[in-house]
């Protein structure tokens, strides 16, 4: 006998009329151009009238079918004709501030759908519930862009998916005030998190370069930035990285290391190239003249830069036969010099360069033509040697 009667009890507790303003899972029994019949439990169907969804997407109304669980808001519950007046509109909204009430709780990220604008920033759109995103955290306006005004930008944000965070939540007030630029600024330190623990030295990944600056290159791998300091750049001398790089470019990249307490990444672009110094030896040769560009002047001499990127060494004693102190007094930064090789050293990539001998090579060339444009001096002299034959 108490077995039946909680089981009685039981059932007068599933039993219950519906209350207006309540929100509830129903299922749906028909379709029609008139509304949507839904039964709601206990005993109860109601009807979601077509006002009602002709404030809903078309798309999400023609995806209901017959079966399907849906939330609706009551809206009456004692119809005279016995059934109860639904909201579909409501009762999403109602669903979706839950949701949002949850990823505002826990500080989640989310898409969302810009469905309009106006001056003070974008319209998101949601299921019955519209949010607002301020211009200040807008994250594409931060940025540098040649594509017009404020206003243009913004229309071209609309249509698109974003990522967004709750800033502010008031569901009495209808109030949604969301940021783009924080919810990337979290999403970026996620996938850092990730990639941190992902990624590997000695791997070669690819990414973009996203910003330059004097001591190096960060590079975007996909949701985090590495950096590639400026002797990695390249397998020569590079006095800043636009030299070598432009925002935007898309690279190959080596990782020397991953910092997995610091979330740090370092970088090498040179070391995803091959080695200039592994086949030297085959485009060099002593005593050959090269065209080269100085690229720094130092107390023992002066670097050079040959046209594949390698540089070189002139020590002050090769730049002329005179002594001299500094090599200021003979060549300046940026000077375009024909050199000789004097050296080659692969093992330890070093390259020797002479001024001085290239001179002395020149100039006996330079004998060489005029003895040429001169018929008697060439019957009269023999023609200079030279050690580059």
């Amino acid at each position: 006998m108490e077995s039946m009667g909680e089981y009685l009890d039981a059932q007068d507790q599933s039993f219950h009329s519906p209350r207006r303003g309540e929100v509830v899972t129903g299922i749906v029994v028909s379709k029609s151009k008139d509304g949507i019949l839904v039964d709601i439990g206990s005993k109860y169907e109601g009807i979601i009238p077509e006002s009602d969804l002709a404030g809903l997407e078309p798309e999400y109304v023609e995806s209901i079918s017959v079966g399907d669980e849906i939330p609706v808001y009551i809206v009456r519950p004692d119809s005279p004709d016995g059934s109860v007046l639904l909201s579909l509109r409501r009762g999403a909204a109602e669903k979706e501030w839950q949701t949002l009430g949850e990823l505002f709780k826990d500080g989640e990220i989310f898409e969302g759908k810009v469905i309009g604008r106006n001056k003070g920033g974008l319209i998101v759109g949601f299921e019955g519930i519209r949010g607002f995103v301020p211009l200040s955290q807008i994250a594409s306006l931060s940025q540098p862009s040649g594509n017009g005004s404020v206003d243009d930008r913004l229309e071209e944000l609309v249509g698109k998916m974003i990522w967004l965070k709750i800033i502010e939540m008031n569901r009495r007030q209808n109030r949604l005030i969301l940021s783009e630029r924080l919810a990337l600024h979290n999403w970026r330190r996620q996938q850092k998190e990730r990639l941190v623990q992902e990624i590997q030295a000695g791997q070669t990944v690819h990414g973009r370069v996203s910003s330059l600056c004097d001591f190096g290159a960060f590079v975007d791998l996909g949701g985090a930035d590495g950096l590639v300091p400026l002797s990695e750049l390249s397998w020569g001398r590079v006095k800043h990285p636009k030299e070598v790089l432009q925002v935007g470019d898309e690279v190959d990249i080596f990782v020397l290391n991953v910092d997995q307490e610091a979330k740090r990444i370092a970088l090498s672009l040179r070391r995803a190239q091959p080695s200039p110094w592994d086949n030297i030896n085959q485009r060099y040769q002593l005593g050959q003249l090269v065209p080269a560009t100085v690229t720094k002047l130092t107390k023992f001499g002066a670097f050079a830069r040959l046209s594949d990127g390698l540089e070189g060494l002139i020590h002050i004693s090769e730049l002329e036969d005179r002594r001299i102190g500094h090599p200021k007094e003979v060549i300046n930064e940026g000077d375009e010099l024909t050199l000789k090789v004097i050296s080659i050293d692969p093992q330890r990539q070093r390259l020797g360069l002479s001024l001085k001998q290239a001179q002395e090579v020149l100039g006996r060339w330079q004998g060489m033509m005029e003895s040429v444009a001169s018929p008697a001096k060439v019957a009269g002299n023999a023609m200079p040697e030279s050690d580059e034959q």
